[in-house]
């Protein structure tokens, strides 16, 4: 266990790389409570929400949900987040835990009669179920009631109680997130892991979490995103929209950068076999010039070499080029590649 942002969360429950595999092929049940969970109710939501997210939250229809980013003025990502509708008027938010209250702070001052935020850290339950076995473990829960499609998110009663199960996930693989109440989450818990027993489902930690994420491209709040990264530095310009006559916090810089290009951009690097994995911080070069840094590195399992965002200035070099990255004063050799480093399911 490690404190992160207030809670004490699991590294690891029987290993890494058990954990990571079994996500890879049966099932890895995650717990994601330490997420915030943020609802937006009231008729004046979504024109209150256009204003504040760079991503459109009108182009949801209800159940569905996309991903988004709330930026400061200079265009950097203050938080990325899971947006849902649930209906006209009601929208439920994901947010990173370390920003939780800090972006409840932010809504908040948009508070109307007609617009409310609302969420309170630590009094409510989240876990992700996430592999190729999860749609059959979650039916066994469900009993027959239709799961909902992908970027989807419905309501059901379980065990006495409402619970919202979203076909979302942070693995690259199939899988829902389930949102609850506390005593709720705690029996979910339990009946999703003996559910899933046979099928070979294992909890996971953050250990695992962290290097299924980085082999599907999947980037980390605080690394990989910041209030000095723009999304589209981080090459997830495809999840900011500009088409919207709306204005949103730092949307003239992101046009800018859209229209002009931006300064840095993100990268995906694969190391080599046998050589030390690269890590968040180290320095990348090309010839004797260090053109960035690494954002996020680990040894991937599934690969069995290093794999890395990097962010580098433009013009960046192209994929299948050779880079180096150093690790304490030693250059090791890396490509350049896909930022997925897996091919999508």
């Amino acid at each position: 266990m490690i404190p992160f942002a207030g809670w004490n969360l699991p590294v690891e429950y029987s290993g890494l790389l058990a954990e990571h595999k079994a996500t890879r092929q049966a099932a890895g049940l995650f717990d994601i409570s330490h997420m915030g969970q943020i609802r937006a109710q009231g008729k004046d939501t979504l024109s209150c929400l256009e204003s504040l997210l760079a991503n459109d939250p009108a182009k949801l229809k209800d159940g569905e949900g996309h991903y988004s980013f709330i930026t400061n003025e200079q265009g950097g990502v203050i938080d990325d987040l899971l947006v849902y509708r649930i209906s006209p008027e009601d929208f439920f938010l994901v947010v990173n835990a370390s920003r939780h209250s800090e972006i409840l702070q932010l809504l908040k001052k948009h508070e109307t009669p007609q617009v409310r935020f609302s969420g309170n850290p630590g009094t409510a339950s989240g876990m992700a179920l996430q592999g190729p076995q999860a749609s059959a473990i979650l039916n066994q829960i469900l009993q027959g009631a239709p799961l909902p499609p992908r970027n989807h998110i419905a309501k059901f009663t379980l065990i006495g109680a409402n619970v919202l199960i979203a076909t979302t996930g942070y693995t690259g693989e199939n899988g829902y997130e389930i949102f609850s109440d506390i005593p709720t989450g705690l029996k979910m818990w339990s009946a999703l892991l003996e559910a899933g027993m046979p099928f070979g489902l294992l909890p996971c930690g953050l250990g695992s979490r962290d290097s299924l994420r980085l082999e599907a491209g999947l980037p980390l709040n605080g690394q990989d995103l910041s209030p000095e990264i723009t999304p589209l530095e981080a090459g997830l310009g495809f999840f900011v929209d500009l088409s919207r006559p709306r204005p949103f916090p730092g949307r003239p810089v992101l046009e800018k950068q859209k229209k002009s290009g931006s300064p840095r951009i993100c990268i995906g690097l694969q190391g080599q076999p046998g050589q030390p994995p690269p890590r968040h911080g180290y320095p990348v070069f090309q010839g004797d010039k260090q053109i960035g840094v690494i954002t996020s590195g680990v040894p991937s399992p599934t690969l069995g070499h290093g794999i890395a965002l990097a962010l580098v200035t433009t013009p960046a070099p192209g994929c299948g080029q050779d880079l180096e990255f150093e690790v304490r004063g030693r250059r090791v050799p890396a490509k350049v590649s896909p930022r997925r480093f897996l091919p999508k399911k």
